[in-house]
């Protein structure tokens, strides 16, 4: 029997995938977490075999929780996520992970995935696996990078500005010049996807 801890934010998708995988002989679900720091706490109270990790819960993300969950336990991790993106895969393999899927992703298909990653192999989405290949360069200067990586845990642009030795002022030219490089319209959005694309 396959062990798993499931941790996702959306209590319906969670609990809905619970079921579904129960269905199964050979899996069984002991925890369901509704954020990264419970499934980490969970993780270590149940030594699960496999974690199978929404990438986007707070109140960090599935990507440190799977760090965490690798350091403290023998537990494999899955990663699934809405938006997955080239460089947050790339990451994701630097941590350890061993399966990267989308939430597209059926369940019985994830159940597959499961088995899989459970008898020590490794599973990436076919089309993350490619556009990690093509994927574009990056857009954004050493300094836009820096205020973003900066702003991503939601500092103000003083707190900012004293974390990168810079004016305030100066803060505000580099997020802006950054938020329009990408299209976006705040700055959070801007390190939101700074970072999915693995640039911070």
């Amino acid at each position: 029997m396959i062990r798993l801890l499931l941790a996702d934010d959306e209590d319906l998708l969670r609990s809905a995938l619970s079921a579904l995988l129960e269905l199964e002989d050979d899996l069984t679900v002991v925890a369901e977490a509704a954020d990264s720091a419970e499934a980490v706490r969970l993780a270590r109270r149940h030594a699960p075999d496999i974690a199978v990790l929404d990438l986007e819960m707070p109140p960090a993300d599935g990507l440190r929780a799977a760090e965490e969950i690798r350091a403290a336990t023998a537990a494999k991790v899955v990663l699934v996520t809405r938006h997955a993106r080239p460089g947050v895969l790339r990451r994701a393999l630097a941590a350890g992970v061993s399966g990267f899927v989308p939430k597209t992703t059926p369940a019985e298909k994830l159940a597959e995935i499961i088995r899989a990653v459970a008898a020590g192999r490794r599973y990436v989405d076919p089309d993350i696996a490619a556009s990690a290949l093509t994927e574009d360069d990056c857009p954004l200067t050493a300094r836009e990078l820096e205020v973003l990586r900066a702003s991503r845990g939601g500092a103000s642009v003083r707190e900012i500005a004293a974390e990168v030795h810079l004016a305030p002022g100066t803060v505000r030219n580099y997020l802006s010049a950054a938020m329009a490089k990408l299209g976006v319209t705040s700055r959070h959005a801007a390190a939101h996807r700074a970072w999915e694309e693995g640039w911070i």
